[in-house]
């Protein structure tokens, strides 16, 4: 029996401290945070009550105890003193104007309805206090893109009103953004708040956070992780974002403050890196030094002011103009200091690798084709506070043009189209000219047959298990061997989502998913949504981390690591092997409504924070599943748009942070997209995850699909089933299939075996990246008998996990289910799931009781994959027996669903489950299944 150890109470304090150190400040004039004790605060907003805790979609649906919001944190601090008549006035508001969830997946409004302010409540309340504190919030997600109008990227009328008015009466306006996303700041020149923060969405503590940086329990060391512009035109990107079908990455390399810094500085409102802090630093001692694989600076940081507090140090790159066209900055290296007090130093140093700012050539022009190079001439290094505020920290002059690695074309575009470059003049000045991309030399099925692998003999059954290759009596050549056809075929299918044979409620099981493999001590591996925390679609608890965007922010590699160090031990006392995410997909345009799972617009920040996520992980035995592999950067449109990108563009920008998780913290799992990049939806680019992944980065591990995904062969429309694309490709698992042990969704796989398109080889190949990953699991451990058991220990009033017991009912065409003895108080669940040989529209009754007036209100709630299903509104029944029908589809075959009770008063007798095919064909029909999942 092994142990772990998992500290509740550690891993609030974690998870507090990464929300206070990722809160960026962006306005402090006159001082006015941090906020004194004793202030007098008027509160406005309705978001003070509805605080965001994450975006919408499998990034966000982790099921929690207990939020803490800002106003719950500064109430519980006792420091500031809080208008009772504002707060009377919200809360008697938002209890008639109740939250509103929107119906189904993907459909939360972006923002809530504002309360509109009489003038006399704002005015009263400006006689009493010292200052207004402002909440407004925004949320955004899966399949939901930001947009520019009122209530998503603008304010709304109503906000702005509100704004106005607290602007008129208050000396003092603090405006705190609980947001996923960057939004239009023209408010600050027509508001002009005295203190502006940007609080992001920290999870299920993050209100601490936020508050700890008002109240100046902690110093605000955040810096932005994207460029913040004064107009949405002004991205580069905004002319072709949002296209369904065909999104031309004109821009090219020029993403966020590559263009700005190159080409438009004067649009740009707040600088990448940008962050205030109620402290001072000195950045001195500069020494510089140039190795054969990397620069060195050397340097130390000084608090000149008068609190503690940390400093976050950036280094950029400054490369010469060449044949090829260079960005005026790149971010190259950074680092943050311990916690100084005022006049204390740090001794620092920073390692700049060269790779970390080489330019790739497609076309030749520098004399090195397909190749990471630095061109002759001067290397500026800048060191500094943001990508404005540095000073030429060295610099090193190359006579030759130098090759860091010489590679061959891949992924590169096959339609013909235009990318922006610049020149610049002696005088300094630039110009924009649009050439031609390089386009592909050769076919990527050209490359696969050239490398087909070979095919290892059938053996049959030899008697080898999983463990006799782990623990090294036999070869994985010889363990797959063993496999027939049916075997390879059945091991590259998922199961999901909420499959019996791992956690209930998760999203796929993978690996051992029939007899006949499990026969071969193959263990069912398990998959968790997602980024911010394990999404439990049984109603398990679990812990609600920060967004990317928050936690990119806090410039902290070390503190992230530590912190899913925390999710890893969480992880494996709830026998999860593979937590889906980080997301990593660049922040190319403000409104990817995605953006608040991903991190920033930076490829060397995207890559060393994942880095540091997927070292935690590991740290317990656990796994993140990196995504969107690559290019997911919108959502609208996401499985039909085809993301045309030059190989540069890819290599430098789009690819650069899952190069950089690989190489630097052994990433072994990876996603693909929905969607196609260069002509060839990602699950079946052989370039993508057999050239690139494999043969440069030397990737060991899987490859999965996002759920329900389509696959294409070149040339064709993709499909769901086209299993033999992905294979090719080197794709190994499809997420997911509803029972994996059987060919439910007519895949292609053994037809096209047997045609001869597909190899025994190529999927002997699968095989063994699927069980050289497993092997290496606490799944394994547990398929032989090695347990694993994690103390929890730590005073908290948060409930992380709680253990459910989950009962699968086969239903044919008809079940009822007796809910005798189920817990219907306040805030309780029931919790099962149907394990459905029919797919398709049901006919949902609960029968229920209540000796409670008739005018009572009593709803039950079936829940589905996190979603609302159903509503189940009943009144006091004066003891009588009533029963409530509904109508639902399901389509996928394990439905693992809770039935919530919202208020006490209800005494339910059964719920009953009939098939009906008719259903699905009709309007009214209530979907109860989530189209997407990653």
């Amino acid at each position: 029996m092994k142990k772990m150890v998992l500290d509740h109470k550690a891993y609030e304090e974690t998870a507090r401290q990464a929300v206070a150190e990722g809160q960026v400040l962006l306005i402090n004039e006159e001082h006015t945070l941090p906020l004194q004790e004793g202030t007098r605060l008027a509160m406005f907003g309705r978001m003070q009550f509805h605080y965001y805790k994450s975006g919408t979609g499998s990034g966000g649906m982790v099921n929690v105890s207990k939020v803490t919001g800002i106003l719950d944190a500064l109430k519980e601090s006792g420091q500031v003193i809080l208008d009772p008549q504002v707060l009377s006035a919200y809360e008697a508001w938002v209890k008639e104007h109740p939250f509103d969830a929107g119906v189904g997946w993907g459909n939360e409004p972006w923002c809530q309805v504002e309360m509109e302010l009489p003038e006399e409540l704002v005015s009263e309340a400006a006689a009493r206090n010292d200052a207004a504190l402002v909440i407004i919030g925004r949320t955004a997600g899966e399949d939901q893109d930001n947009k520019n109008q009122e209530g998503s990227y603008l304010l709304t009328e109503k906000e702005k009103d509100m704004l106005s008015k607290v602007r008129k009466h208050f000396e003092r306006l603090i405006l705190v953004l609980n947001t996923g996303n960057i939004m239009d700041m023209d408010f600050v020149e027509e508001y002009h708040p005295q203190a502006l923060l940007y609080a992001w969405q920290g999870g299920m503590v993050g209100g601490y956070g936020t508050a700890d940086v008002l109240l100046g329990k902690t110093c605000p060391s955040g810096r932005l992780t994207d460029t913040i512009a004064y107009k949405i035109t002004d991205y580069p990107s905004d002319a072709n974002f949002g296209n369904r079908d065909r999104d031309l990455y004109e821009e090219d390399i020029y993403v966020g403050y590559r263009y700005f810094e190159t080409a438009a500085k004067e649009r740009v409102r707040y600088p990448f890196g940008f962050g205030l802090s109620y402290t001072d630093f000195r950045i001195g001692d500069v020494s510089f030094s140039a190795g054969e694989k990397d620069a060195e600076i050397t340097f130390t940081v000084q608090n000149i002011g008068t609190v503690p507090g940390k400093e976050v140090v950036q280094v950029y790159v400054t490369a010469p103009e060449g044949a090829l066209s260079k960005p005026e900055k790149v971010l190259a290296g950074f680092a943050k200091t311990r916690e100084l007090k005022p006049g204390l130093k740090e001794q620092m140093r920073i390692a700049i690798p060269y790779e970390s700012f080489a330019s790739y050539d497609e076309t030749g022009a520098s004399g090195f084709v397909s190749s990471y190079i630095l061109e002759k001439g001067e290397y500026l290094f800048h060191i500094g506070r943001n990508v404005r505020e540095t000073e030429v920290a060295g610099s090193f002059t190359l006579e030759e043009t130098v090759c860091l690695a010489s590679l061959s074309q891949a992924l590169a575009p096959v339609t013909p189209f235009e990318r922006m470059r610049f020149i610049r003049e002696k005088d300094g000045a630039v110009h924009k000219v649009m050439e031609a991309a390089p386009l592909r030399k050769k076919n990527p099925a050209e490359k696969r047959k050239e490398l087909l692998p070979e095919e290892l003999p059938f053996t049959g059954d030899q008697g080898y298990r999983l463990i006799d290759v782990k623990e090294g009596r036999v070869s994985m050549d010889a363990f797959v061997a063993q496999f027939n056809d049916d075997d390879l075929s059945c091991i590259i299918r998922g199961e999901g989502m909420g499959s019996p044979k791992v956690t209930p409620g998760t999203a796929a099981a993978f690996g051992g998913v029939s007899e006949e493999l499990a026969h071969f001590g193959i263990p069912c591996g398990c998959c968790s949504d997602g980024p911010s925390g394990m999404r439990l679609d049984s109603g398990m608890k679990a812990f609600s981390l920060p967004n990317g965007t928050l936690l990119a922010s806090t410039f902290n590699t070390a503190l992230v690591e530590k912190l899913y160090s925390f999710t890893g031990i969480e992880m494996v006392k709830n026998k999860i092997d593979a937590l889906l995410g980080p997301g990593m997909n660049i922040h190319r345009h403000p409104l990817n409504g995605r953006n608040f799972e991903y991190f920033s617009e930076d490829p060397f920040v995207t890559g060393k924070m994942a880095a540091a996520m997927i070292r935690g992980l590991k740290s317990a035995g656990v796994t993140g599943t990196a995504k969107h592999f690559c290019a997911n950067n919108q959502e609208t449109g996401r499985s039909t748009v085809d993301s045309v990108i030059s190989e540069r563009a890819l290599r430098e920008i789009y690819l650069k942070g899952f190069e950089m998780a690989v190489r630097e913290a052994g990433a072994d799992s990876i996603m693909t997209t929905y969607g196609s990049v260069n002509g060839l939806w990602t699950a079946g680019s052989y370039d993508l995850n057999t050239t690139i992944l494999r043969g440069e980065w030397g990737f060991q591990g899987i490859v999965m699909t996002d759920w329900w995904a389509k696959i294409n062969d070149e040339g064709e429309e993709p499909r769901i089933n086209n299993f033999a694309a992905m294979a090719k490709a080197q794709n190994d698992l499809y997420m997911v299939c509803t029972d994996a042990s059987i060919n439910d969704s007519d895949d292609n796989t053994l037809s096209s075996l047997e045609a001869g398109t597909l190899t025994r080889g190529e999927l002997q190949r699968n095989a063994a990246n699927i069980c050289g990953f497993l092997m290496n699991t606490h799944a394994l451990e547990r398929m032989e008998g090695i347990q694993t058991s994690v103390e929890v220990i730590g005073e908290t009033d948060q409930e992380i996990t709680s253990d459910v017991e989950v009962t699968y009912y086969k239903v044919e065409d008809e079940i009822s289910i007796s809910l005798d003895g189920v817990d219907t108080g306040k805030d309780k669940d029931f919790v099962f799931a149907l394990d459905l040989q029919k797919l398709g529209g049901y006919r949902v009754e609960v029968t229920a009781k209540s000796d409670l007036s008739e005018l009572a209100q009593l709803p039950a709630t079936l829940i589905y994959q996190s979603v609302p299903m159903a509503v189940f509104s009943f009144n006091g029944t004066g003891g009588e027996w009533k029963t409530i029908k509904r109508k639902a589809v399901f389509h996928n075959k394990y439905a693992v669903l809770r039935l919530y009770f919202a208020q006490n008063g209800l005494e339910v007798q059964k719920i009953t489950f009939r098939f009906d095919r008719e259903l699905e064909r009709k309007n009214d029909v209530i979907e109860a299944y989530v189209n997407s999942n990653d």
